[in-house]
């Protein structure tokens, strides 16, 4: 059984530029298959859009998304969690702050994305998840924020 973050997250995340407007990161997003993006400057992990996001609190109230920017609309100062910290405390966090999904931070650097999906997959290690998860070579995921198959986009993304 998977003790430490490590063991059962993403590795990589997609992120955005704050600046970038929301045209471009629902664009991303529909690329990349997810529904959320990490909003970073240079190594520093800003907020978390999501379509949702982009949907209640753009476009239903009328504003325009090719002038609005991710930063503008993204929840920000995310909790994060380390690589080393146990799958517990990552669950606690997730509960104590009512989110799905956790940046995994290592020495100030995004290295990977951790979801309620992989924790689930955690307690139940029998269950139809954990099944499908394993059969995936690509490390299926139950949530959105990581790429599809492709590079690693912790590095040079973040170096916008």
């Amino acid at each position: 059984m998977a003790d430490f973050v490590r063991d059962v997250m993403t590795p990589g995340a997609v992120v955005i530029p704050p600046d970038a407007s929301l045209v471009e990161a629902a664009q991303l997003m529909r690329a990349q298959g997810i529904g959320d993006v990490l909003v970073a400057s240079g190594q520093r992990v800003l907020g978390v859009l999501t379509d949702r996001d982009i949907t209640l609190r753009a476009v239903a109230e009328g504003a325009d998304p090719l002038t609005v920017s991710a930063r503008a609309v993204c929840t920000p100062n995310p909790v994060v969690v380390g690589p080393d910290d146990s799958v517990l405390v990552a669950a606690g966090l997730m509960r104590e702050h009512a989110v799905r999904r956790l940046p995994v931070v290592h020495d100030g650097r995004v290295v990977g994305v951790v979801s309620m999906g992989d924790l689930a997959v955690v307690d139940e290690p029998e269950s139809t998840l954990a099944e499908i998860r394993r059969a995936d070579g690509h490390g299926w995921r139950t949530d959105v924020g990581r790429p599809r198959g492709g590079p690693d986009l912790a590095g040079p993304a973040l170096d916008r």
